[in-house]
């Protein structure tokens, strides 16, 4: 059908005739249509637009006493003319202006060659860049206004290999819309639509086909609900990475049927309404990877089981985020313990790291709290630290151990259930190490800087002539100021010094010291021990 110049003035004036519910840019906004038609006392055509972000608009719909359309805040709305709004274009024209591939040939050339004319058109350039959109894998059309897929089949024809498609801050309207485009893709398996505002479809599951190898799933800024997302849910079969970040989600229904691929689920800046909500989504099978950072979270629980035991919840779960948040309680990261798989935790930014203690003495205890970690904020556990950290927890808890019940004899140890709770690992760490002796229990004294300086006598076992030295130094001391110190010693680089150390407690077992920024006291150093000092 040919569109006339009347009807295209016509469309310029009062916008599309399906332009109620389709998404608008303005002047750098965007937002959803709500209205179409006059707004007296004033002539012509208005659109009324809910706008995505609120501080754009002047009003709720609402305008001389009359309302026109509702909007979800007071300020979320206001009229403009339709010439002034973008309805947007379809993908291959997006992708073509994006990547400055547009498809009309070049304008035809006029060569002479032996004085005999000789036309050139752009038809090596056509195939050139037709052949460069058969060729996409990657497309990125962030913020470049696509509104809905074109002509039937179009994409398939022109760019059947995208495997990953950005289609952020688009004019997408609803799900309809974005699966006439992934259906055509059938070899998609990333799709982002972050800050897209998407009516829900009629039936989800009729669009599965759309999404049939879909993995991956970026939904950050839409403003759906978790509810939501269940609904959509049957359209992702295989889906196994899915980012909602900054959705304003706090409730969590369970998954019922759906979502049963997931591995990577990221939740962060939703505010969860409490821990408990994560029970409801504790039984997804697959579940590797969870990310609750800028949740508000200060506590979780898993009532299955007490201390001590594993639970059933999160049976995959090996790398929890949970950043910037409320924790400030140990009995959060008791609770870690249950969990069968964890072997990575990011706590970074919560008032526990800091309540206090010192951060290095904060890890310490996370580390002995926690038995699978591997990864700490980050940071590789490494097996001395690991032993260094389970030691200090058993000597610092020692005495409270035994005043609790706890004996040094198997057979009379009963420590109270308050002190299983708060230390629920304590029993593991007794029947790896043994119970602290008295000795061990006696270094928990009041802070005082004398209690943190050892006595630490310095060996070169590769030299015979050089007497063992003997230095006090604070526990907080870090290795590389004490090679500074052995060098003004023994006249020896410290970038050639190779040390370790021995313990009474560990008869016949060198312990190599390989971190220059450690302090002593990570490697678990105490008072009496010999430190060991080779060069090349």
């Amino acid at each position: 059908m040919t569109v006339t110049d009347a009807q295209l003035s016509t469309m310029s004036e009062a916008g599309p005739g399906d332009a109620v519910g389709r998404r608008v840019s303005c002047d750098g906004e965007r937002g959803t249509v709500r209205y179409v038609g006059k707004v007296p006392p004033t002539a012509g055509i208005w659109l009324g637009v809910e706008w995505d972000n609120p501080e754009r608009g002047k009003h709720d719909g609402t305008h001389e006493g009359v309302q026109y359309f509702k909007c979800s805040h007071p300020t979320g709305g206001s009229f403009v003319r339709p010439r002034k709004a973008s309805f947007g274009v379809d993908f291959l024209t997006a992708l073509r202006q994006r990547y400055d591939m547009e498809m009309e040939q070049d304008s035809a050339e006029e060569l002479k060659i032996a004085n005999k004319p000789v036309e050139l058109v752009g038809f090596e350039t056509v195939c050139q860049k037709l052949s460069q959109l058969n060729s996409l894998e990657a497309v990125s059309l962030q913020g470049s206004e696509v509104a809905g897929a074109g002509p039937d089949n179009e994409i398939q024809q022109n760019t059947p290999n995208i495997l990953s498609l950005d289609l952020s801050e688009s004019l997408l309207a609803s799900w309809d819309d974005v699966a006439s485009i992934t259906r055509q893709l059938i070899k998609l398996r990333e799709l982002q639509l972050s800050y897209n505002r998407l009516h829900m479809p009629a039936n989800p599951a009729c669009l599965s086909h759309c999404f049939a190898s879909l993995k991956v799933l970026v939904l950050n800024s839409t403003g759906i609900t978790w509810s939501e997302v269940l609904v959509c849910a049957p359209m992702w079969p295989v889906l196994e990475k899915l980012c909602l970040s900054s959705n304003a989600i706090t409730v969590l229904q369970k998954p019922v049927d759906v979502l049963q691929s997931l591995s990577l689920l990221d939740l962060s800046k939703n505010p969860l309404a409490g821990g408990d909500e994560l029970q409801n989504i504790a039984h997804l099978p697959k579940l590797e990877k969870l990310i609750l950072s800028n949740t508000g979270l200060s506590s979780i629980r898993f009532n299955d089981v007490g201390p001590g035991c594993k639970t059933s919840m999160f049976p995959s779960l090996k790398c929890l985020v949970v950043e910037n948040n409320n924790i400030s309680e140990w009995s959060f990261v008791n609770e870690l313990e249950k969990l069968p798989n964890l072997q990575q935790l990011s706590c970074f930014n919560n008032p526990l790291m800091t309540a206090g203690k010192s951060p290095e003495t904060v890890r310490q205890l996370i580390i002995a709290k926690v038995g699978g970690l591997q990864l700490l904020n980050k940071s590789k556990i490494q097996p001395v630290e690991r032993r260094g950290a389970e030691l200090d927890y058993r000597k610092m808890f020692g005495r409270v151990w035994l005043e609790c019940g706890g004996d040094r004899d198997p057979e009379r140890d009963r420590p109270s259930q308050a002190f299983a709770a708060e230390h629920p690992r304590f029993r593991t760490l007794i029947q790896k190490y043994g119970a602290p002796e008295e000795g061990e229990l006696k270094q928990q004294q009041p802070f005082a800087l004398k209690n943190q300086l050892l006595t630490i006598t310095f060996v070169c076992p590769d030299v015979t002539e050089k007497k063992p030295i003997e230095k006090k130094l604070p526990d907080s001391m870090n290795i590389q100021k004490v090679k500074g110190l052995l060098f003004r010693l023994l006249k020896v680089p410290g970038a050639e010094l190779r040390l370790s150390y021995t313990s009474s407690k560990m008869e016949g077992k060198e312990i190599e010291i390989d971190n220059d920024l450690k302090p002593l006291q990570f490697y678990s150093i105490e008072d009496g021990d010999r430190v060991l000092v080779r060069w090349s």
